[in-house]
């Protein structure tokens, strides 16, 4: 017998699915289909730079909601893996003259090397304290990179090259890129999704709802915490790995603190843990930062407006409430 024959029968995938129903899972998949004809056709009436820019963030925010939202850990720091993961892989394009794909995997592991180090760290602390050493951490990730030669100090890694995706995809297309970035995304969130409705994902939500119960049952909860706090910053690698590509620039914003203060932003007005509530937080962030640019620092201000009356009004985010109205999850 093993300690998942003995969890209780609501922690379990298999009733967790017999509960929801084929009917949910089949919606799901309706709304994933939706997506796609969505990413498909969106290039159409928006700038696609505006798009790639925004898919980036939603990969970052839904790889943040998988540590927060379904591993109940809160990371002030997740932004040095964004932020690693960029001038790795602009270092990669630049300097080593990889090609994007291997690029970008170098720039991902390295963030997912990253992220096992300082989950080693931190996982062992819980609430406040666990969020403060993944502050500290990532200050440091900060530091490093004003520091570092390679880098670039303040100006940053510029001109990084898109180059040829497997060797015939010319990146320097903004519709290559775009499909490219596009279906990274599609990939990433199908993962997600997976993820969290495997038994793993079960037994992490278990964990994130009863640790101590958890840990009565036989489970060792600090390595499927580990786990997915690597998965969690693998993807956020992988997002800000694109995004260097996609920008040709890795700056020290990628690791500063208010980065990382913006994913929580993201993850909690789209819904905290939710599948699609990071991305539309994410989309309802970026546009904010771009269409009113023009207020200049007033935009914070509008941001924080915006979460609060979301705290105050729907504390579940959009989707929460979304899925509240129609009754199913999303």
């Amino acid at each position: 017998m093993t300690p998942y024959d003995i969890l209780p029968n609501e922690m379990k995938a298999g009733k967790m699915d017999a509960e929801t129903g084929f009917s949910t899972r089949k919606f799901h998949g309706a709304l994933l289909i939706a997506a796609i004809c969505v990413l498909i056709i969106a290039p159409t009436f928006i700038y696609p730079v505006f798009l790639m820019k925004v898919l980036c963030f939603a990969l970052f925010a839904c790889a943040f909601n998988l540590l927060l939202g379904y591993g109940g850990m809160l990371s002030f720091g997740h932004a040095a893996y964004f932020g690693s993961a960029s001038y790795v892989t602009g270092y990669a394009a630049k300097a080593m003259a990889l090609p994007p794909e291997l690029a970008i995997v170098t720039g991902t592991s390295a963030a997912a090397l990253l992220g096992l180090i300082f989950g080693l760290i931190s996982i062992s602390r819980r609430g406040i304290y666990f969020s403060m050493i993944t502050l500290a951490l990532a200050q440091m990730i900060f530091f490093f990179c004003l520091q570092a030669e390679f880098t670039g100090g303040e100006d940053g890694l510029q001109n990084i090259p898109r180059g040829y995706l497997f060797g015939f995809i010319d990146l320097g297309s903004d519709t290559a890129m775009y499909a490219t970035v596009s279906t990274a995304f599609i990939v990433a969130l199908v993962l997600i999704y997976r993820i969290i409705h495997s038994p793993f994902g079960q037994t992490l939500k278990a964990i994130r709802d009863n640790e101590a119960r958890a840990i009565s049952l036989g489970y060792q909860t600090n390595k499927y915490k580990l786990l997915v706090f690597v998965l969690s910053a693998s993807l956020a690698g992988l997002a800000g790995s694109m995004k260097a590509i996609v920008f040709q620039l890795a700056s020290l914003t990628d690791v500063h603190w208010s980065m990382s203060g913006e994913v929580i932003l993201m993850s909690l007005i789209g819904g905290m843990g939710t599948i699609f509530g990071p991305f539309l937080g994410a989309i309802a962030i970026v546009s904010m930062q771009n269409y009113l640019a023009s207020l200049g620092a007033w935009v914070t201000i509008v941001q924080g407006a915006v979460f609060i009356i979301c705290v105050m009004l729907f504390r579940e985010g959009i989707v929460g409430l979304i899925s509240r109205k129609i009754r199913k999850p999303l």
